[in-house]
Parts: C-alpha cells; structure tokens; sequence
C-alpha cells in the first residue's frame, strides 16, 4: 500500500474510547484472539498503515495482550470462520503476553507522509503501545510502484522484528482480509500463476529470508490474524472505537488491477452467482494450501531419501553419513508423480543455490531423472554456469566449463 494525504488519526488523540471500545466478541477481537493461542510468539510487530484494518489490528491486539510483557482482555469463544474451535483450555494462555512493537511505514510517495505518519505513531502510543518506530523507506521502480512499495516495506518491517533482540520467536502481524485474500486469489487465476499463487496468503508464514534466531533457530514469521474477517468488520472496529481511519487513494484508482477485481468484478461475480463469492474463494485457498502443504511433505521426504540413497547407496535416514548436495540417487525418486517430482527437483537446485528456475528448466529436469537406466550420460544446463548431469543411478550437479 502507498501513501497519500490523509486526516490525522485520532482515537485516543482525538477523544474518542479507543481500544477499549472494541468489544471482546468483535469479530477482529475474535479472530485475533484466535491467531494469538494458535500461533503464540515471544514478540509481537504489528505494521500499521493507518486503514481501517491495521487500525483495528492494533487495537485487537492491545486489548488481547494488554500492552508489554502483560495480557489482559483475553475470552474464550469459539474460532473465527472455518478455524477449528479452540475453548477453555484448548490453548494454554501464559501468564504473561508477548512484547509488543508497532511500525509504521513511510513510503515517502506523497507530500505530507511524513507528518501522517507521526500522526498515526502517536495514536498508537496514547493507545498504550510503548514501542512505536516511523520508518522513512526508499521505494525503487523494479516491477511497478506497488511492488516496489511492497518490497521496501517487508524489508523494513523484517529488519525492525530482527532489531528487538533476539526471542525464540518474532512475529510480524499484517492487515490483511478475506476481502484482500479473495482478491489475491482472483489475481492468480487470472494470471495463471499455478496452485501456489491460488492458494494465496497464509494465517502464518515463516520468513525464509530472516535469519534464525534463538537457541532452536526458531526464524521470523508473518502473521495475518484477519484473513477469517470482513473489510467491512475492520471499518465496523473502528466506527466502534470512534477511530477515524485513513481511505488510500490508490484503492480507488481503476489504473490498478487490485482495484478493478474488488471494484467491478467481484461484484458481478457475486450477482452471477447470486452472492458468497468472497468467503468461497477464500475458502478455495485454504483448501489448496492444505493440499500443497502435503505434496510439499511428500516432497520433502522424498529429497531427504534420495540424498541419502545417493551418499550410501541406501535411503535409510539412521544412517550415518553426511549427503552430498550436489548428487541425487534417482531410484528413490521412481514413481513419484509429476507434481512431487517437480517439487523434489526445484528444492534440490535451490538449496544448491541455483536461481532463476523456469518450468522449462524443471520439465529438462524431470526427463533427466526419468531417462532408462544403463543410457549414456545427458546433462541440462541451469541458470548460473551450473550444469545437471545423469550418470547412471545418480543427477551430478557441476560447474559448467564453457560458462
């Protein structure tokens, strides 16, 4: 999300109840309460951009954890959405809640942003959140400006989680709706960008990039508690704190293909299809991310038995011996489908640092693997100098000599 100018946000600041108007059985208090047992952390950042759903989101979560090192306001009910319920005891609640952070981010793309954003912080800290950072960021032009915007941002929120020390684990807490997971959807099956990209945003992701931290190396995650929660629910959050809230001009802006799917076609996806649109599809990615979090374990499995297979010639993990990452014993991969393959594959090359994979790359791949046994060796050549060779039950990874 962009900045444009904006009202100061009031709340607080402006007389209004705040927080402590939000009522516990409030669909945000619910979900994020819900997001909280689930998913506990050790620290909490929650991004706020001064919309109504970052809005909300904080005040949710100050009135469940109840400020630093405190929890107060928390209730027992019943899971938001399709969630599995979690009453009583299902989730035990420690005695004392997470550290609490909040960030607000500026984008710098509007004149004015800067005041706006102070404007949001001090809300927040006369709402009772004691750490409260503005970070000014440089947004660059690679793959758009909302791209570009979203990149600087995550950056900046991954450095500020990585900056308060060094907990078990760090939580990143975003806005993000079933209003916006519909969209995300809707996005990849226009674009066709596969079963991934349908499956769009996840309640908890574990950040790749992050570095570990903690003696278990537990890494940063971002959490989205409000993917089970309305747009319309946040505005109602709001309204209900007296909490006036900032509308971006860009949501309204139809230059943007966000903006035409919510504004024009979701609307007559739910007349066509008489209403229900939004929670189905929303409904369609959790299921195909339950999906791919199997195939994604079989693949796994599947790797870790042909790394071993190819350093002992067994695919037994209790033995002791260190795999090589450049050899791949193409026996323990016979019979997996396609799809595992593929998957087996890609992670493979990544973790032996190759990028810039195509699906012309990963189809090459799959034939190499399947070639009869007792052929003459074939290779394909991969992005980086870096060249896959078949050499009777083994794939070799190599530098290219020609590179």
């Amino acid at each position: 999300m962009t900045d444009a100018p904006r009202p100061p946000v009031a709340g607080p600041a402006g007389g209004g109840p705040g927080p402590a108007a939000l009522p516990a059985d409030h669909p945000v208090r619910r979900a994020v309460r819900w997001h909280l047992r689930a998913h506990p952390a050790d620290r909490l950042l929650v991004a706020v951009s001064g919309g109504a759903d970052s809005l909300a989101l904080a005040a949710a979560v100050l009135a469940e954890v109840g400020g630093p090192g405190r929890a107060a306001g928390r209730a027992t009910d019943a899971a938001p959405g399709n969630a599995p319920a979690l009453g009583g005891d299902a989730v035990p609640t420690p005695a004392a809640g997470p550290a609490l952070a909040a960030a607000v981010i500026d984008h710098g793309l509007q004149e004015g942003s800067a005041a706006q954003s102070a404007a949001t912080a001090e809300a927040l800290r006369r709402w009772g959140f004691a750490d409260v950072t503005v970070r000014r960021v440089a947004v660059g032009a690679d793959g758009g400006l909302e791209a570009a915007a979203r990149t600087a941002r995550y950056a900046a929120l991954r450095e500020l989680a990585a900056s308060g020390g060094e907990p078990e684990r760090v939580q990143v807490l975003l806005g993000h709706t079933m209003d916006d997971q519909a969209e995300t959807v809707l996005l990849g099956l226009g674009r066709g960008s596969g079963p991934r990209s349908i499956a769009g945003m996840r309640a908890l992701l574990p950040d790749a990039a992050a570095p570990a931290s903690g003696r278990d190396g537990v890494r940063l995650s971002w959490g989205r508690p409000l993917l089970e929660v309305r747009r319309a629910d946040t505005e109602s959050a709001c309204a209900a704190m007296a909490v006036p809230w900032w509308s971006d001009p860009h949501n309204s802006d139809a230059r943007y293909t966000r903006v035409r799917l919510r504004r024009e076609v979701l609307p007559l996806l739910d007349d066509v299809l008489a209403g229900g649109v939004t929670p189905a599809l929303a409904r369609t990615a959790e299921l195909l991310a339950d999906d791919l979090a199997a195939l994604d374990g079989w693949a796994a499995a599947a790797l870790a038995a042909a790394r071993t297979e190819a350093a002992t010639g067994s695919a037994d993990h209790r033995t002791p011996a260190e795999p090589d990452p450049t050899q791949l014993a193409v026996a323990a991969l016979a019979g997996l489908p396609d799809a595992v393959l593929r998957r087996v594959l890609r992670r493979w090359l990544t973790d032996a640092g190759v990028t810039g994979l195509t699906a012309d790359h990963l189809f090459r791949m799959q034939q190499l693997v399947r070639r009869p046994p007792r052929t003459p060796p074939a290779a394909v050549r991969l992005p980086g100098g870096v060249d896959a060779t078949r050499v009777g039950a083994a794939v070799l990874l190599a530098p290219n000599r020609r590179h």
